[in-house]
């Protein structure tokens, strides 16, 4: 039988980087939601070897080799859990690589979805919250798909409980951009905090919000711990701390929730706009559209959002920036 799952574009509603580690990974603090119109499309149907077929628009990017984390993350299961039945995984790339919107990462989640529906496996089980966190270090958040704050190097995973959608556009310039070179960018050295490091920039936010049910009539609500969750022979590192079933969050309520994405920021925008000066012209053109009320870049860019406070404002919103931005990747959509 065949078997499907949507692989939601995650969407970095805010990004702050604490410092490196010595493990040369970053600390971060992030509220993450995903995008309902803008996914790729997975799918595991019975066959006697593993496969991968990858078509669609960004098919070329992805690839089918050992590199895709589609199977880096049934390379990743296979190794924690005994016995798995797999088969031929067919991926439709639709969200542009290297974009800052853990397109891979998505389709790495909804992989070891598929694997857990196809094996009888509780999405809350140890050992794909493991699997999930050793493929990199968003794909605990895109296990879940869901809204969270993501903290740790991303492997600890808080669900914000009763997160209402917010209209948002997705610009993009199609052009990729390196996750590495930002971060080298950066760069921070092994211990180095970045608040003691480098300016940060400032929030691009217009007015009060007056629409958005999730901003402005408290639709986040508490906060929830949720999941913190031919091959190429590659091996992962030990499980991390922290990766593991839901647990009860204790920490902030709604109002603080809602404060952090205004206020907050995204620390690797200013050196992503050094390497892509493309992004600084994307979020003027989202801060400068009509009920645009908050304009930030996603993850380590290129894409870019803006929070509008209904539908129909984003969906007209996207049809001017048709114009102003020619060429670009441009989808309005609600984040989730």
């Amino acid at each position: 039988m065949l078997i499907r799952e949507r692989a939601a574009a995650k969407v970095n509603l805010t990004l702050h980087i604490h410092g490196r580690r010595a493990d040369g990974f970053h600390e971060l603090d992030s509220f993450v939601a995903f995008a309902g119109c803008a996914a790729d499309a997975l799918t595991l149907s019975p066959a006697p070897a593993l496969g991968l077929h990858v078509v669609g628009p960004f098919a070329a990017a992805a690839g089918e080799g050992g590199d895709n984390l589609v199977l880096k993350a049934v390379q990743a299961a296979t190794e924690r859990i005994d016995g798995l039945k797999l088969g031929l995984f067919s991926l439709v790339k639709r969200i542009p690589v290297a974009a800052g919107l853990g397109g891979g990462s998505a389709d790495a989640g909804a992989a070891l979805r598929l694997i857990a529906e196809k094996n009888g496996l509780a999405l809350n089980d140890h050992r794909l919250h493991c699997a999930a966190a050793a493929v990199g270090s968003d794909v605990p958040a895109c296990l879940g798909s869901r809204a969270a704050r993501m903290t740790g190097r991303g492997e600890k995973i808080d669900l914000l409980k009763d997160f209402a959608p917010i209209p948002a556009v997705l610009a993009n310039p199609m052009k990729a951009l390196s996750t590495a070179k930002v971060f080298s960018a950066l760069a921070l050295r092994s211990g180095e905090s970045l608040d003691a490091a480098a300016p940060l920039p400032a929030p691009r936010q217009r007015g009060g919000w007056t629409g958005a049910p999730a901003l402005s009539r408290g639709g986040i609500g508490g906060v929830e711990r949720g999941p913190s969750v031919g091959l190429d022979n590659a091996r992962f590192p030990p499980d991390p701390v922290g990766a593991g079933p839901p647990s009860h969050f204790q920490g902030e309520g709604s109002a603080a929730a809602i404060d952090v994405i205004l206020t907050g920021r995204n620390d690797l925008e200013l050196p992503a706009r050094a390497l892509m000066p493309e992004i600084a012209l994307g979020l003027d053109a989202l801060s400068a559209s009509e009920g645009c009320r908050l304009a930030r870049m996603s993850g380590s860019g290129a894409t870019v959002f803006g929070l509008y406070d209904d539908q129909r404002a984003a969906r007209r919103a996207a049809r001017a920036l048709h114009k102003s931005l020619p060429g670009w990747w441009i989808r309005p959509t609600l984040l989730r």
